[in-house]
């Protein structure tokens, strides 16, 4: 059964159209004059253009009033001059020490770590780990750090105990001279399972010492 047209109903091209292109079931009033989509009253302006059309010429006309520069646009300062070549010194400071990493031990013969963990409690052990062939220099290190620390406790067990037979001063002195020993124990103790483990040892006082040495061999 077909459908009777009412005469003020607006019809495009013969068709009634009664939705809105931006308006779903709204019905459209005309098309837009550019793209020729049926719009209703709300989206048509005075001119006849739809939404998209209005807003598709103002990004022509914003685009096209800006000016352009022309040319090419050069650095603000020249380049610094190259960096001349020429033999560099390795920088050694306080932030970056001179000895091996903790890495060079775990590369280290089982045997080598073995006798450097004994020399630790017994430092005869580490005077002949500097008869290494290869002269490896964390061996030497960790060899150095053992013999001194052994005989640094022996140096002050005999200053305590020359200091307790000194008026007033003893009484400051005599309680030190019986606990020297069991910290000596513990620490050799502790730094051998380090040394075994392949772990970088640094015994205070003595690892920083033995540091700036070896930044002033470096640097001289």
């Amino acid at each position: 059964m077909s459908r009777k047209v009412d005469a003020h109903e607006p019809s495009f091209a013969g068709v009634p159209k009664v939705d809105c292109y931006y308006h779903n079931a709204v019905p459209s009033v005309a098309t837009c004059g550019d793209c020729l989509k049926t719009v209703c009253a709300t989206c048509r302006d005075e001119q006849g253009l739809c939404p998209g059309c209005r807003l598709a010429r103002r990004i022509d006309a914003a685009g096209g009033g800006r000016e352009r520069l022309e040319g090419g646009v050069g650095p603000s300062a020249p380049p610094p001059p190259p960096p001349q070549a020429g033999p560099r010194r390795p920088t050694v400071g306080p932030a970056m020490p001179a000895h091996r990493p903790a890495a060079a031990l775990a590369t280290i013969s089982p045997e080598t770590r073995a006798l450097l963990a004994l020399g630790y409690p017994l430092w005869p052990l580490a005077a002949l780990a500097l008869l290494d062939p290869k002269r490896d220099v964390a061996v030497r290190r960790q060899a150095t750090q053992a013999i001194a620390l052994n005989f640094g406790t022996a140096g002050l067990w005999f200053a305590l105990l020359a200091i307790s037979h000194i008026p007033l001063l003893g009484f400051a002195a005599w309680p030190l001279i019986p606990l020297l020993f069991p910290i000596w124990l513990v620490a050799t103790v502790c730094y051998a399972f380090k040394v075994w483990h392949g772990d970088d040892v640094r015994v205070p006082l003595i690892s920083d010492w033995l540091d700036e040495r070896e930044n002033e061999a470096v640097t001289v």
